[in-house]
């Protein structure tokens, strides 16, 4: 069986274990349990060297995108440069992980990175009603990966009980049928 994970992505994640490990103590399990701990960790090293930042980005989002990939499936897709790998859910939800870490450290968007998500484009319209309904966060949770991880696993819920409707099943019932399979990308949901 083809490992689903690459093996520079495997390799920064656990980089991004080792890191966090070394400056709190505690070891990250892959889980929204031990998250905090890594919003915890980039929220000290923002003013680092750019080559060290670099890197805490590229090593914390592979970390980000496995825990993400691990609760609700998906892919990634890693061709071209690092700060554009993607992670690409069943439903066709995606978002760069390290776009999500550079803005989480900054507090704020971040212009070489994305940091937006994105979604097929019959599916925006339920995307962006989602989170209209979801209200205002405060900035720091807006950017932790805690809160996106609570942002993404609601849009995912979201997005399957509209797959759900459009192939005549019961959202409520798992085993009238597979997750849907998704359109290519086709622009940023803000």
């Amino acid at each position: 069986m083809e490992d689903p994970v690459p093996a520079r992505v495997r390799e920064y994640a656990e980089q991004a274990v080792a890191y966090v490990r070394r400056a709190v103590g505690v070891a990250l399990e892959y889980d929204s349990d031990t998250l905090p701990l890594l919003d915890h960790y980039l929220r000290q090293v923002m003013g680092t060297q750019p080559e060290t930042l670099q890197l805490v980005i590229a090593t914390a989002g592979a970390y980000f995108g496995e825990v993400v990939r691990r609760r609700l499936g998906g892919r990634w897709e890693t061709a071209g440069e690092e700060a554009e790998w993607r992670m690409v859910l069943p439903t066709g939800l995606n978002f760069s992980p390290l776009g999500f870490v550079a803005a989480a450290i900054a507090q704020g968007d971040v212009a070489e990175f994305d940091s937006e998500l994105d979604t097929p484009a019959r599916m925006r319209p339920y995307v962006e009603q989602a989170l209209a309904r979801m209200g205002e966060l405060p900035v720091d949770d807006y950017y932790s990966l805690c809160g996106r991880l609570d942002t993404l696993e609601h849009l995912h819920e979201v997005l399957v009980a509209v797959a759900a409707q459009m192939m005549g099943n019961d959202p409520g019932d798992p085993d009238d049928g597979p997750e849907p399979v998704a359109d290519e990308p086709s622009g940023p949901v803000n």
